[in-house]
């Protein structure tokens, strides 16, 4: 025994479908970095998402780095920096970087919440992971998002 739908329902079933897509897609914001010129072959992406706190959950992925120490100059850890929707720049930490199993490409990730909204994100390479403010040029970058 065959269900058959109306063709009305079916549309109706289809715009459902794509408005609750757009609706959970758009609850994300995607910023992509962009190319460097430390790094060229390094690319990535942040993902900010607010919270049911009203805290911003900040995932960063990046991959085809370079070992900081193989940097000129040579540096110690990759930290990740934030630039609020009140201008002030806070470290949110270090990228925690692993080695592809399949591949020699170096891939960074952090997860990080903060109570400010990111306009732009971006990394540099420091000798120590626990400083205020950045010393080194960014290795990447976002763009500035209002």
């Amino acid at each position: 025994m065959m269900f058959r739908t109306r063709p009305g329902r079916q549309i109706g079933n289809i715009i459902l479908l794509s408005v609750l897509l757009l609706f959970f897609n758009s609850c994300a914001r995607k910023m992509q970095f962009l190319q460097s010129t430390i790094v060229p072959g390094a690319e990535g992406r942040a993902r900010v998402k607010k919270d049911n706190n009203g805290n911003h959950a900040i995932q960063v992925k990046i991959k085809h780095l370079i070992q900081p120490d193989n940097l000129i100059p040579a540096q110690r850890t990759y930290v990740v920096w934030m630039e609020s929707n009140q201008s002030t720049v806070k470290n949110l930490g270090q990228l925690k970087s692993s080695k592809g199993l399949f591949s020699k490409s170096f891939k960074g990730t952090l997860t990080t919440v903060s109570p400010f909204e990111p306009r732009r994100i971006f990394i540099t390479a420091e000798a120590d992971g626990a400083i205020v403010y950045p010393y080194g040029p960014p290795v990447l970058t976002t763009g500035t998002h209002y």
